[in-house]
């Protein structure tokens, strides 16, 4: 799942590369879509492994390369000046590729993920949404639960079934309840406080569920980092 999402990813940049080399801005805007759509879902694996990279791709709100320096200069400047920022976001999807082949998939950061992007879902990007420039904040939003989603199905589910079930299906309720808030027209149909209370009461449930499968539960520092 999570080189299938990168691929797109990269697949979406370099796209992206071509169509702003004959100066072609909408096709440009639209291969910058399908980029960031690969890489929230897989973004639920990117932070707890490789966040270096992870800064580098997707600097925000500090944005002066990845994904958001490109987008204030297509979305917001309606520029096609954007070379050198998208050469380096496919050399460093690239390298995210080359490496995620590779990695060691440990349970415990696995867990720091899902718990992060759930924090940065509810604490970050509901004030307002993290791409302002393009109007795709909402899915953002949407392709981020999908992968905290089947991250979770896939991964830990069974295990927090075995041992605490009603644990188990409380986290499954909850999960639901994050796709159903962000399951909104747009941004200014978005229940902020409601969503906040979901994600802060899903990460809650997630350290609860980490001693029921053997792992410890995420601290705030790296919930929060």
């Amino acid at each position: 799942m999570m080189t299938e999402q990168i691929d797109q990813s990269l697949a979406g940049a370099r796209l992206l590369r071509e169509r702003i080399a004959v100066g072609d801005l909408e096709g440009a805007k639209t291969a910058w879509v399908d980029a960031r759509i690969g890489w929230e879902r897989a973004e639920v694996f990117t932070s707890g492994f490789v966040p270096d990279l992870d800064r580098e791709i997707d600097a925000w709100p500090n944005a002066l390369l990845g994904f958001h320096a490109i987008e204030a200069k297509l979305f917001g400047a309606q520029r096609t000046d954007v070379q050198p920022e998208t050469d380096a976001l496919v050399f460093h999807l690239e390298d995210l590729d080359v490496k995620v082949r590779h990695l060691q998939l440990l349970p415990q950061r696995l867990l720091n993920g899902l718990a992060r992007l759930a924090y940065e879902i509810g604490e970050s990007k509901v004030a307002g949404g993290e791409s302002n420039f393009s109007g795709t904040s909402l899915n953002d939003m949407r392709n981020n639960v999908d992968g905290i989603d089947l991250a979770y199905r896939t991964i830990f589910a069974g295990a927090v079934d075995a041992g605490a079930p009603e644990l188990a299906a409380t986290i499954r309720q909850q999960i639901e309840r994050l796709k159903a808030l962000v399951a909104v027209p747009d941004l200014k149909s978005l229940q902020s406080e409601k969503l906040r209370a979901a994600s802060e009461e899903l990460i809650v449930m997630l350290q609860t569920a980490a001693p029921k499968v053997g792992l410890r539960a995420p601290s705030l520092e790296e919930i929060a980092q």
